[in-house]
């Protein structure tokens, strides 16, 4: 295991070295001179910029003071969003350089062939001049072109006709030698893309920041289940995931979330894991407006793996205290169905692992159930206890695109509610951000499940 954890490690940090490298060349090297300021500089961001990224993920493991934890994180993390689509825009940009070089190439033919009609006006005058000069007007003395051509003391004569050389036959004009406001083909290619890329991944990241710091957007659904009574229908979930509160996401962003849940007046709060980032010493502060949240069912909670990673055992014992009810492993009796909920799998590290037969084992078939499960990947066991919906975050929607395409691989369902048998399934994107505060393509959000009778 350590050597497989060791050789991941250093195919990462290849792979980075590798990207970091090309993006240097395409940005920096292509497109500055050797020895100017804005070579040197760049080639210094691309050493520093890893380095942060470095520190941003290994600050909070490593135990670095909080307040350096969050001037890391920004640039840090940030780096990495930029990086991903800097990247990406440049190997399209790679599609796009040999069209480029071969239109301006075509631009400068037109021009060159345009450049050299006026020289050619004249070269033809001075023939048919020399032409008619051979030629004894009516009249005219015949002894005095031949005594001019005859003369060896005189300046050379024209040259005859037959001697003057076919405009057919004139070499292309050289061109004009490159000047510094005029720079080569390919510098001016190189900075082109180097700038369209710079541009097409700084903004994405900049609109995909502002989505995160807005805060989520609140999502709808209406879920049929089968066995809810008449008496529950319309039931309203306020569910919630990954808040993910950190050296980036404080306070203001607990304080937006919660604002935006009880704005909707929901019957019962569901937290589906990954609340925090960090120590209850360093995070507690910041997830106190939770105490604030409105349900007329009050509000309960589950552990993510992300908890694992930063005390879960205090953050169960904390949220406790801001009014939610941690369902570890547990289930209660709501008025029309059962809510249960079970610890994340990374519990199991540390023996506190999800427990369905002590959540779901002895209860009234009968009744609806309602699963809080922070991964959706513990859905067979969701349908095996014949769970009738399952709400779960943990997946980011992917996060950053193309992130999706990965997070498919090791979800069953990336976003969205789907069905597995009797028992659907229903995933969040979340509401906050892991890594870089940046979402593209995976919207946050805060959804309500508006359970449905089926029952008549």
């Amino acid at each position: 295991m350590v050597v497989v954890f060791v050789l991941v490690t250093v195919a990462v940090f290849a792979l980075l070295a590798g990207v970091h490298r090309y993006v240097w060349r395409r940005l920096v090297g292509d497109t500055t001179a050797q020895g100017s300021l804005a070579r040197r500089a760049g080639t210094v961001a691309v050493w520093v910029l890893p380095l942060l990224s470095v520190g941003a993920f290994a600050g909070g493991r490593a135990g670095f003071p909080f307040w350096l934890q969050r001037v890391l994180a920004w640039p840090g993390y940030l780096w990495l969003a930029v990086l991903l689509y800097l990247t990406l825009a440049l190997l399209v940009g790679e599609a796009a350089r040999p069209l480029l070089r071969r239109l301006l190439a075509r631009r400068a033919a037109r021009t060159a062939a345009a450049g050299t009609e006026p020289a050619a006006v004249p070269r033809t005058a001075a023939l048919v001049a020399a032409t008619s000069a051979t030629e004894t007007p009516a009249g005219a003395p015949a002894e005095a072109p031949v005594e001019a051509a005859t003369d060896t003391d005189a300046p050379a004569a024209s040259p005859a006709p037959e001697s003057v050389p076919e405009p057919e036959a004139e070499p292309a004009p050289e061109p004009a030698p490159h000047t510094p406001a005029d720079p080569s083909r390919r510098l001016f290619v190189a900075r082109a893309v180097g700038g369209a890329a710079a541009l097409a991944g700084l903004g994405t990241v900049g609109y995909g920041t502002y989505g995160v710091l807005r805060g989520p957007r609140v999502k709808r659904i209406t879920v049929p289940l089968a066995r809810l009574p008449r008496s529950a229908h319309g039931f309203r979930i306020a569910v919630v995931s990954d808040i993910h509160l950190g050296p980036i996401l404080g306070r203001a962003h607990t304080r937006r979330i919660v604002d935006t849940i009880n704005a909707t007046s929901p019957d019962l709060v569901a937290v589906v894991g990954d609340l925090v980032d960090g120590t209850v010493a360093d995070l507690g502060t910041a997830a106190e407006p939770l105490a604030g949240l409105e349900a007329r069912h009050g509000s309960y909670f589950v552990t993510g793996n992300h908890e694992y990673f930063s005390g879960a055992a205090e953050w169960v014992d904390h949220v406790r205290e801001l009014g939610l009810r941690p369902l570890e492993n547990a289930r209660v009796e709501i008025a029309g169905f059962d809510l249960a909920g079970v610890n994340d799998v990374a519990g199991e590290s540390e023996g506190q692992g999800p427990d369905f037969a002590a959540a779901l084992g002895d209860r009234d078939r009968s009744r609806a159930s309602v699963l809080l499960a922070h991964q959706p990947v513990v859905i067979d066991d969701a349908v095996a206890h014949g769970v009738d919906l399952q709400l779960s975050g943990h997946t980011h929607g992917g996060q950053l695109w193309p992130g999706n395409l990965l997070a498919e691989l090791a979800n069953p369902t990336v976003a969205g509610l789907e069905r597995y048998g009797d028992t659907q399934l229903y995933v969040s994107r979340g509401a906050g951000a892991w890594g870089p505060p940046v979402r593209v393509g995976a919207p946050s959000d805060i959804t309500v499940v508006e359970l449905a009778s089926k029952r008549t």
